[in-house]
């Protein structure tokens, strides 16, 4: 079978519609649904159901998600292996957050080099939802995300426990609405910043990249949420001050891989996780894993 029309199916089931998965593949719709036909035609069952919602997967199309999933993988990591650069025994795909490049990606690979000379390693930024489809198709074997939902078949194993703080560099540390910064921190952080400051959800100035907020507040002044270990430093030093009484949010960092995923690259590219986060020897992290039905 062409691996093609594996991907397709597993865009379809990721999008929810044949018009999303076009989108992401960079094809026409009729495209996509001359993949899907013919995907049917040799499995010889029906795998969607489309309505005016989208796609939805038929009993067949359920029964068939793992299986693609394993298609690809296995295609991938094939694919891998034979092109592995001399001295390399086996490669690793890992994918991370934007927000993440500094300093816990930065450090792992660091840590790789010294650690894993034998190892091959892709690493790639992308945004959380299209890293968790990678890892679920297998064609990345690890992401790290801060706090991503749960999905059928992926271990979320907590590396990091962290705090988001409001800062300023106001010398009184009040927080003056006039100069707060929004940092796009995700879902979970927008929602519950909504709920304590209704007052600043319309913010002159909002920036999604962490260091780039940090960078700006620090060179024209103002307020922002920030990652407590980041802005330690700049508070040893009173560049910044913590406004008082402000909310702090959780902000976790998780790896995520697939429940088939096993061996001894996987375990290491934990432990590195592990020790760039400085966690290597506190207790073991907490797992959460989901079991896909049937």
């Amino acid at each position: 079978m062409d691996i093609s029309l594996a991907r397709t199916f597993l865009e379809v089931v990721s999008t929810g519609s044949f018009v999303g998965a076009a989108d992401r593949l960079h094809l026409t719709q009729t495209a996509i649904s001359a993949r899907i036909r013919l995907l049917e035609d040799q499995i010889g069952r029906r795998l969607f159901v489309r309505n005016r919602a989208g796609a939805r997967l038929t009993p067949a199309g359920e029964r068939f998600r793992h299986h693609a999933a394993t298609l690809v993988q296995v295609w991938e990591r094939a694919r891998a292996q034979v092109a592995l650069p001399p001295g390399r025994d086996n490669l690793v795909g890992i994918g991370g957050e934007f927000s993440l490049w500094s300093p816990l990606f930065a450090d792992w690979l660091l840590w790789m080099r010294h650690e894993c000379p034998d190892l091959a390693i892709r690493a790639e930024v992308d945004t959380a939802g299209r890293l968790l489809d990678r890892v679920q198709d297998g064609s990345l074997d690890v992401a790290v995300l801060y706090n991503p939902p749960q999905r059928p078949e992926l271990v979320l194993e907590l590396i990091n426990e962290e705090k988001l703080v409001l800062v300023t560099t106001a010398e009184d540390g009040v927080l003056g609405p006039e100069d707060y910064v929004y940092v796009d921190w995700g879902g979970p952080f927008s929602a519950s910043h909504e709920t304590a400051f209704p007052e600043l959800a319309n913010a002159a100035v909002s920036i999604s990249l962490g260091p780039l907020a940090l960078s700006y507040i620090l060179s024209v002044g103002g307020a922002a949420y920030f990652r407590s270990a980041i802005v330690r430093p700049y508070l040893e030093s009173q560049q910044l001050r913590l406004v008082d009484g402000a909310p702090e949010f959780s902000y976790s960092v998780y790896a995520v891989y697939s429940t088939r995923s096993s061996g001894d690259v996987i375990e290491r590219v934990r432990a590195g996780l592990r020790i760039c986060a400085g966690h290597a020897a506190g207790p073991r992290p907490r797992r959460r894993a989901v079991d896909q039905a049937g």
